[in-house]
C-alpha cells in the first residue's frame, strides 16, 4: 500500500521553516490524513464489490503519490538542515512503521483461515515469503498471478503495494540524496523525478497487453512507480527554500480552477475507469497520479475549504489508521466470505457479510493502530519488548507461563498450517480432473439417427453454413460446446441433459481461443452450439462476432451469459446480449441471473458451479435451446425435470 507506511513521515515534518504555522510546528500537514482516508475507502469498496466502485483500485497510486512526497519532504529538509540524510535512521523508522503491524497479519489471518476454509491457504508459503522480504510483486509475478480475477484470491494479495513502496523506500533515499548533492536546483532534481514518472508510465503502457492481462505492468516496480515519482516531484519542489514554482504568481491566479478540474478528474477516474479498459493502463493511472498530485499541492499549500473538508475529525481518524484498514480488510473479507453461509445467500446476506467484513476490519485496524503500531512506532522495538516483558512479570508467573505456552503452541500451530498448506483449491482440483475429459474429440461423430457424419473440414478452412436448417429442440449428440473453466466444472451435468453431447473446454479459455477451435472444426461443427467463453478475459465483441459468422445463420447457436463479481459483467453482458439481438438463430442462456441471489449454486471462489449449481447452468442451456426452437417453429418443447443423480 501506498501512503499508510509513511504516516511517521507524516508527524515528522517539523522543520526551521514552518513559518510558524502552528500545524506545521506541532508536525502535522492538515487535510492529508482525510485524503488518505478517501484512498482508503475506495479501495475498500472495491474489493467488497468491484460493482460497487469499478475504478477503486486507483486509490492505492493516491497512496503512492502521498508517499512519495512525503518521504522525499523529509529526506529534503533533513539535508538542508543537517546537511546530510541518516540513512539508517530512515530504515529504521520504516521498519518501525511497517513490520510490527505485519508480523501479527501473517501468523493471524492463516491460523484463522485454516480453521476457516483451508482453500484459502493455497499459495500461503510464497505469499508469506513475499510479506516478509517485501517481495509480493515479483513473486506474484512470477506465479503469473492476476489482481485482477477472483478466480482463486489469494489471502495476503493486497500486500503488493506495500513492496513496491518497501522497494521504493530502500532504493530512493540513494537516488534523492544523490540528487540534493549533484544537481544544481530543486527544479532539476524535479524534473529528474518528472522523467522517472513519464518513463515509468510508458513502460506501463507499451508493455501491456490485453490478451495476457495486466498483472506484470500492475505490479511490476519498473511499470508502476509514477505516482511515487510525481509524488516525490512535488517535494522537491514544495519544501525547497524558495519552493520552486509551487508559490509562483501564475500558480496563485489559476490554483482554485486548477484544483477543482483535478478534484474532478480524479473522481471521475475512480467512478469510470476499470481493469478491462486499456486507457487505465495507458494513461489512466498516469492522469490519477497527476491529479492526485495536485490535489495534494492544494491541499498543504494553504488553508482552504477542500482542507477543511479534508480535515474533518472522522476522516482524519480514518487515515491515522489507513495502513492497517489496508492490511487486513483483505484477508477479513475473504474469511468472512468463506465462513458465514448466507455471505452469499441473495443480496441481503451479501450486503449484511459485507458490513460484517467492514466492521470487523475497522475494530482490528484500531487495535493494531494503539497497541501494535503507535507504542513500536515511538519507542522502537527493543524497549517496546521491554515493555511488554515487564508487564508479563508484573501480571505473575501463571500469567506468564500460560501467555509463554501459548505463544509455543500458536507457533508450532503456524508452522503446521505453512507446511500443510494445499497445492490447489477443491475447485482447482475439480476443474483439473474434468480437464482431460473436456479436451476437444475427434473431429468426425455420428449423428443421433445413425447417417454418415459430414466430411471434415481442414484446419484452413472456414466453417461452412450450408447446413440444413432444423429448429427442433437439439439431443445431446446434435450438440457442440465451447467453453471456460464454468463449462469444465459443468461437464458432467452437461452430459446428463445432453446425452452425446461433444465438449471442447479449458479453463482461462478466451474468445479467441472459441474462434480458433470453432475454425478448425470446420464443417463438421453440429448443427446447435454452444458458446460459453471469456469469464477471464471477458467478452472480446470482435471475435465473438467472428465465431458466429462462422458459424452461420443456419446452426443453432446458444450463448451463455458470464457471472461474476467482476466490474465488467454487466457490460460484457450487455455485449452478449447485443451480439444475440440482431441474429435469428441465437439465444441467450442467462446464466448470470440464473444463479443471482440463489444459495448454494456456486462453489466456495463464488464463482465456479457447485454440483447443484452446474445442474442449473446446464438446465439454463437447455431452455435457451427450447427459446429458440419454439421461436421458429412456433412448437411448444416440453422440458422433462430430471433428479439429481445421486
Amino acid at each position: 500500500m501506498g501512503t499508510p507506511a509513511a504516516l511517521d513521515g507524516h508527524r515528522s515534518l517539523v522543520d526551521a521553516d514552518s513559518g510558524g504555522h502552528p500545524e506545521r510546528e506541532r508536525g502535522r500537514l492538515p487535510g492529508l490524513d482525510g485524503l488518505r482516508a478517501a484512498a482508503i475507502i475506495a479501495v475498500l469498496l472495491f474489493h467488497l464489490d468491484p460493482r460497487w466502485l469499478p475504478g477503486g483500485f486507483l486509490g492505492v497510486d493516491v497512496f503512492f503519490v502521498i508517499s512519495g512526497f512525503l518521504i522525499t519532504t523529509l529526506l529534503v529538509r533533513e539535508h538542508r538542515r543537517e546537511g546530510r540524510v541518516d540513512l539508517r535512521g530512515f530504515w529504521t523508522r520504516r521498519a518501525r512503521r511497517l513490520l510490527p503491524a505485519l508480523l501479527v497479519l501473517v501468523p493471524t489471518v492463516a491460523l484463522i483461515a485454516r480453521l476457516v476454509e483451508a482453500d484459502l491457504l493455497v499459495g500461503i508459503r510464497r505469499q508469506a515469503l513475499g510479506a516478509l522480504t517485501f517481495t509480493s510483486n515479483w513473486l506474484e509475478i512470477a506465479a503469473g498471478s492476476d489482481y485482477f480475477q477472483s478466480t482463486s484470491p489469494q489471502l495476503l494479495m493486497n500486500l503488493w503495494s506495500l513492496a513496491v513502496e518497501e522497494q521504493f523506500y530502500l532504493v530512493w533515499p540513494l537516488v534523492a540524496l544523490a540528487l540534493l548533492r549533484f544537481a544544481p536546483s530543486a527544479r532539476a532534481r524535479a524534473l529528474v523525478a518528472v522523467t522517472l514518472a513519464v518513463g515509468s508510465a510508458v513502460l506501463m503502457a507499451v508493455r501491456f497487453d490485453p490478451a495476457e492481462g495486466a498483472t506484470r505492468v500492475y505490479y511490476g516496480t519498473d511499470t508502476h512507480l509514477m505516482g511515487l515519482m510525481l509524488g516525490a516531484a512535488l517535494a522537491f519542489a514544495w519544501a525547497a527554500p524558495h519552493r520552486a514554482w509551487t508559490s509562483t504568481g501564475r500558480w496563485e491566479r489559476v490554483r482554485r480552477p486548477v484544483l477543482a478540474v483535478a478534484g474532478l478528474v480524479l473522481v471521475a477516474l475512480v467512478a469510470l475507469l476499470d481493469e478491462s479498459t486499456p486507457f487505465t493502463f495507458r494513461g489512466g493511472i498516469l492522469l490519477a497520479s497527476l491529479a492526485t498530485a495536485i490535489l495534494v499541492l492544494g491541499v498543504v499549500d494553504r488553508p482552504s475549504p477542500l482542507r477543511s473538508v479534508l480535515d474533518a475529525p472522522v476522516l482524519r481518524w480514518i487515515g491515522q489508521r489507513s495502513y492497517g484498514l489496508y492490511l487486513w480488510h483483505w484477508p477479513v473479507i475473504l474469511i468472512i466470505e468463506a465462513d458465514l453461509a448466507w455471505a452469499q445467500r441473495g443480496d441481503d446476506g451479501y450486503l449484511w457479510s459485507r458490513l460484517w467484513a467492514v466492521l470487523v476490519t475497522v475494530a482490528i485496524a484500531d487495535l493494531s493502530f494503539r497497541f501494535v503500531e503507535t507504542p513500536v512506532r515511538q519507542h522502537g522495538f527493543r524497549s517496546a519488548a521491554q515493555r511488554g516483558l515487564r508487564r508479563l512479570r508484573y501480571a505473575g508467573t501463571r500469567t506468564a507461563r500460560a501467555t509463554w505456552a501459548a505463544v509455543t503452541v500458536l507457533t508450532i500451530a503456524l508452522a503446521v498450517v505453512l507446511a500443510t498448506a494445499p497445492g490447489r483449491t477443491r475447485v482447482q482440483e475439480l476443474l483439473e480432473a474434468n480437464a482431460a475429459d473436456a479436451a476437444p474429440t475427434p473431429a468426425a461423430s455420428a449423428s443421433p439417427s445413425g447417417a454418415a457424419p459430414a466430411p471434415s473440414a481442414s484446419a484452413s478452412n472456414a466453417p461452412s453454413a450450408a447446413v440444413t436448417q432444423d429448429w427442433t429442440m437439439p439431443t445431446g449428440a446434435e450438440i457442440d460446446a465451447y467453453g471456460d473453466s464454468m463449462m469444465v466444472g459443468s461437464l458432467q451435468a452437461l452430459r446428463y441433459y445432453f446425452p452425446g453431447i461433444r465438449i471442447d473446454a479449458k479453463s482461462n479459455r478466451q474468445w479467441s481461443q472459441g474462434l480458433a477451435a470453432v475454425t478448425e472444426r470446420g464443417d463438421d461443427n453440429r448443427r446447435a452450439v454452444v458458446l460459453a467463453l471469456g469469464t477471464n478475459a471477458g467478452v472480446d465483441v470482435g471475435r465473438a462476432r467472428q465465431t458466429l459468422d462462422a458459424l452461420g445463420p443456419d446452426r443453432m447457436v446458444v450463448l451463455v451469459t458470464l457471472h461474476g463479481r467482476m466490474s465488467r459483467i454487466a457490460d460484457d453482458n450487455a455485449a452478449l446480449r447485443e451480439l444475440a439481438r440482431g441474429r435469428g438463430n441465437v439465444a441467450l442462456a442467462d446464466w448470470d441471473a440464473a444463479v443471482e441471489g440463489t444459495e448454494g449454486q456456486l462453489q466456495s471462489d463464488g464463482l465456479h458451479p457447485s454440483l447443484v449449481g452446474a445442474h442449473l447452468y446446464a438446465k439454463t442451456i437447455r431452455q435457451a435451446f427450447a427459446d429458440l426452437s419454439e421461436r421458429h417453429t412456433k412448437k411448444q418443447v416440453t422440458l422433462k425435470d430430471l433428479p439429481l443423480p445421486k
